[in-house]
């Protein structure tokens, strides 16, 4: 079973009420669609580093968004993973101004996830750095996961 490493702008989707906007409110639709079967057809895992930044904000929006990660497996963020998300800024994998984002990376790379589900695309899903991502992975010696959205993930479903 593949592993999906799911961080904080999936759960905010799932969590909530449905945003006015039409393209926030498609990505909510979505994630929702896939969260359906998502735990059934993956292993989801999530780190403290999103439980963190899902406990930020308002309380009501809180609850809502950590009752989506309760029960999730949290991976290890290792001295690999904090070395890995050091790489990945150095690089310019990911802009010194994220670590988080790096952070989340580096905590899926080194625990070998195969997919990180996320709507981060300015710097986690950003195609002009996925190159540089897989690179410094690789340099460091871990398998790049695939980065996408939870909508790639459910619309090639069947042809897995």
């Amino acid at each position: 079973m593949d592993i999906v490493y799911v961080e904080t702008t999936v759960v905010g989707n799932i969590a909530g009420r449905i945003h006015p906007h039409p393209d926030v409110a498609s990505r909510q639709r979505i994630t929702r669609e896939w969260w359906k079967t998502a735990t059934v057809r993956y292993r989801i895992v999530t780190s403290q580093l999103t439980v963190d930044e899902c406990g930020d904000g308002d309380p009501s929006a809180v609850t809502e968004r950590l009752e989506v990660l309760r029960g999730l497996p949290l991976l290890d963020e290792s001295d690999n993973a904090e070395m890995l998300a050091e790489l990945l800024i150095d690089r310019k994998a990911v802009p010194a101004s994220e670590p988080r984002d790096a952070l989340h990376i580096a905590i899926a790379a080194a625990n070998g996830v195969q997919f990180i589900a996320t709507w981060n695309f300015k710097h986690i899903l950003n195609p002009h750095l996925q190159a540089q991502i897989a690179g410094t992975c690789r340099e460091a010696g871990f398998i790049p996961p695939v980065i996408c959205t939870p909508e790639q993930l459910k619309v090639t479903e069947d042809d897995s």
